[in-house]
């Protein structure tokens, strides 16, 4: 049975046929999902939001008002292809928020992990890969086909340009235009956004040992100043600082294959 016997859907609410409603949903008034919507166990969704495409949500995720989810990607090369969104467990999405689908371009799914927060008005365009744990603060914008790693914190009106790259642990100032790719931990601000340092509090919170965030230290600055290449000094940092799990995260992610430059600090 597409609809669980335990859902509850209030009388208003449009459930079309072939929609798939878990065990314990919870569907408020005026809510609207399409024919191609899995919700899983105990999803909630509050008044006046509405579902569309082939799109799947997580368990216990919860959907405020207004929410737009897996309507047709804001893309002018979309033809109408049948595209995916794919939504974790756990995620809070508020008011006004606005997730797209994929595009066969950009391999036609976007993703989004767990126990995720999406404040009122913000926005996942195609393609995206988006962590778990990440915030997005008021209006914050992701473009097509960015990658958002894990325990990434975006401020709010923060803006990040297509194909850019978060690395895990990242802080993403509110205001900050985004154009480049920004390391794992670091903090970014500015109107166009410049690497002020390390998300100091950020690895803290994640308990990470205090001498490896000593060692991290030492290497940020290795690997935005000298002779070389930033990927030549990074390798080279690499070599110097093996033992530290997060100078190799760091590492690893200046030299993989990017389509974007680097966030790099102000003169």
């Amino acid at each position: 049975m597409p609809v669980h016997p335990e859902a509850v859907i209030h009388p208003t609410a449009i459930v079309e046929d072939g929609a798939v409603v878990g065990p314990g949903c919870r569907i408020g008034p005026y809510c609207v999902l399409g024919p191609e919507v899995e919700l899983a166990r105990e999803v909630t969704l509050h008044s006046h939001v509405a579902v569309a495409g082939v799109t799947r949500i997580g368990a216990g995720t919860v959907i405020f008002p207004f929410a737009s989810i897996g309507h047709a990607p804001q893309d002018l090369k979309y033809a109408g292809e049948r595209v995916e969104l794919v939504i974790g467990e756990r995620n809070r999405i508020r008011e006004h928020v606005t997730m797209s689908p994929g595009t066969a371009g950009g391999g036609g799914v976007t993703r989004v992990g767990d126990d995720n927060l999406f404040m009122m008005s913000t926005h996942v365009a195609h393609d995206c890969v988006v962590g778990s744990r990440v915030v997005m603060a008021n209006n914050a914008t992701l473009a097509g086909h960015c990658v958002v790693e894990d325990n990434v914190i975006l401020g709010g009106l923060a803006a990040v340009h297509q194909f850019v790259r978060l690395g895990r642990g990242a802080m993403i100032g509110g205001l900050s235009g985004v154009v480049a790719d920004v390391i794992p931990f670091g903090s970014v601000m500015g109107e166009r956004a410049f690497l002020a340092g390390l998300n100091l509090v950020g690895l803290k919170r994640a308990k990470a040992e205090r001498a490896q965030i000593h060692g991290l230290r030492n290497a940020f600055g290795e690997i935005f100043e000298g002779d070389g290449t930033l990927q030549d000094r990074a390798r080279r940092v690499g070599e110097r600082h093996a033992e530290n799990p997060l100078v190799q995260e760091v590492v690893r992610f200046v030299i993989s294959e990017t389509s974007r430059s680097f966030t790099l600090p102000a003169d």
